[in-house]
């Protein structure tokens, strides 16, 4: 299919192609993801992802757009919700740092796809794939900001610059850890490169919600970058989301999200103390 931002977010766009977020997805849980792909389950996005997107919109000059599709940003007076009101803020704030509004300025929403064969360890572009097989998964980007030979810059709007506790690795974490932007990163990075041969640094424009925001352009060290390609290669993290996608392999429930509550079934009594 020929991807464009109309139907970038389609459910037939996100049946056939893999992205950073339905990586991120499938690690946190395998279930959910499916059935989000398979149209069984939706979640309305939630309020900080609405206010994230209407700072892309801000940035990339398509707020009339925004507003059109999302009238919930106002009240019923016709004025501007007051996360909103805070977002406007954050923008001004940024207008007024020449190097991060210059950073958040390149090319706007630049899609690009490419191609992991799993089989052969092999990235392709697009075009030059004639047919997809089972071994083949098919990867999607969407660069905020792209300076074609130059840099990849992301924005990101984010609660603070303060360390995030993380209950899997039971340590606090930097937010670009926790988040897996580094994942992100690495795939941005890598799709890139095949098709443009030109391996380029990944940037993080980081914005806070702080009543006072903070704001920093971030590096994403190249040897973070290639550990994270390495796992999405080697360690499985590709092959498992092809195998879910291809019903080669049973998806797992997390059973703290919001899919496992809805859809759990009691079994059994279990001790409270196991809770």
């Amino acid at each position: 299919m020929v991807l464009v931002e109309e139907n970038y977010f389609s459910e037939e766009a996100q049946k056939y192609y893999t992205g950073s977020s339905q990586i991120k997805s499938f690690l946190d849980c395998p279930a959910k993801t499916m059935a989000e792909i398979n149209g069984e389950w939706k979640e309305e996005p939630s309020q900080s992802l609405l206010v994230g997107s209407y700072i892309d919109a801000c940035v990339t000059g398509t707020l009339n757009v925004f507003v059109a599709k999302h009238p919930e940003m106002f009240k019923k007076d016709g004025t501007l919700k007051s996360e909103y009101l805070k977002a406007e803020y954050a923008i001004n704030r940024i207008q007024r740092d020449k190097m991060f509004w210059k950073y958040v300025n390149g090319d706007h929403q630049t899609i690009m796809t490419a191609v992991y064969n799993i089989k052969e360890n092999k990235w392709y572009k697009e075009e030059d794939k004639k047919e997809i097989s089972i071994d083949d998964v098919p990867i999607k980007i969407k660069i905020d900001s792209y300076f074609p030979d130059k840099v990849i810059v992301d924005l990101k709007y984010v609660k603070d610059f303060n360390p995030i506790w993380n209950d899997k690795t039971q340590k606090k974490e930097n937010f670009v850890d926790y988040w897996k932007y580094t994942l992100q990163g690495a795939l941005y990075q890598k799709v890139v490169e095949v098709n443009t041969e030109k391996k380029l640094p990944f940037f993080i424009a980081a914005l806070t919600k702080e009543e006072e925001p903070d704001l920093a352009i971030l590096n994403i060290p190249q040897d973070v970058l290639d550990k994270e390609l390495y796992s999405l290669e080697n360690e499985g993290i590709l092959e498992v989301v092809r195998n879910y996608k291809n019903n080669l392999e049973n998806p797992p429930r997390c059973e703290h999200c919001n899919y496992c509550k809805n859809t759990k079934e009691i079994t059994k009594i279990i001790n409270y103390q196991e809770l």
